[in-house]
């Protein structure tokens, strides 16, 4: 009995430690945030820096504020936020599904596996141009950008998550006479869903990356088109407005798998 109980008071120091540690990672957090915009703030005010290049928080909430009652700023959002949501579906679905096809078929894989080291060896980000001539400069070709940057990662990554699930499992199942697709559905993908997920965290980024470059090149609307337009007009408060927005929402998409991970963490435990 006395040894249950020193387990437990064990264990509720332990977590009670975690709870403490935690908070203290919150408080520097929180204080380093305030600490940089604070420090950026006095360094605007007192010249140490060039208020044209560098502008200040101060100067940035205020134009938030105009751009958000003037109703411009929702539009860009939404623009952008569209293009990016869809081509971070698209490309992790697309590399999912290539990634199954490459599993599926041994031979097609050896063909086309000099091609995938080709294609994500190449920046991405020159094929811009081409999508823009052959797509059109409208949103299929930002979100074709956004897509294609994040699809090939997706599919070299997953597809070598399938190649490594453990082989007794497929044993297992090759002894009930189970089919190449119950094998995929019963073993093969269920045990590749964590490294899916983590896949998604990689492609928030790069969704991000590719809409904003395809904004930059052909969109009149979006957040990339309000960072090239400040830089044009030499209004950098602008363009740092558009990188802060872009930061917060690829934060919470970013935030959004970290929570979709541990539901499956939790789930994969429960079972």
């Amino acid at each position: 009995m006395k040894q249950n109980e020193t387990i437990d008071l064990l264990h509720k120091n332990y977590k009670r430690g975690l709870e403490i540690e935690k908070k203290w990672v919150r408080f520097y957090q929180i204080l380093i945030f305030i600490s940089f915009f604070g420090l950026w703030e006095i360094a605007e005010r007192r010249g140490w820096i060039d208020p044209l290049l560098f502008s200040s928080p101060s100067k940035i909430w205020n134009l938030f504020i105009v751009k958000l009652h003037d109703g411009t700023l929702l539009s860009h959002i939404g623009v952008t936020l569209f293009e990016t949501i869809l081509g971070f579906i698209l490309g992790t679905l697309l590399g999912v599904l290539l990634a199954a096809i490459l599993w599926w078929s041994a031979r097609f894989s050896k063909i086309i596996d000099p091609y995938l080291v080709v294609l994500n060896a190449m920046p991405k980000v020159a094929l811009g141009p081409i999508l823009i001539v052959a797509l059109g400069p409208g949103f299929v070709s930002i979100i074709a950008m956004g897509t294609i940057i994040s699809v090939i990662i997706t599919t070299i990554v997953v597809y070598t998550s399938f190649k490594e699930v453990d082989s007794n499992y497929i044993k297992v199942l090759n002894t009930f006479d189970a089919s190449k697709l119950q094998i995929f559905n019963e073993a093969v993908l269920p045990a590749s869903f964590p490294t899916i997920v983590s896949t998604l965290k990689v492609n928030v980024g790069l969704s991000w990356v590719g809409v904003i470059v395809g904004e930059f090149l052909v969109s009149a609307r979006g957040l990339g088109y309000m960072i090239i337009y400040g830089f044009q007009v030499f209004n950098f408060t602008l363009v740092l407005l558009s990188l802060f927005i872009i930061a917060f929402f690829a934060t919470i998409m970013y935030q959004g798998v970290g929570l979709l991970e541990k539901r499956f963490i939790n789930s994969g435990k429960r079972g």
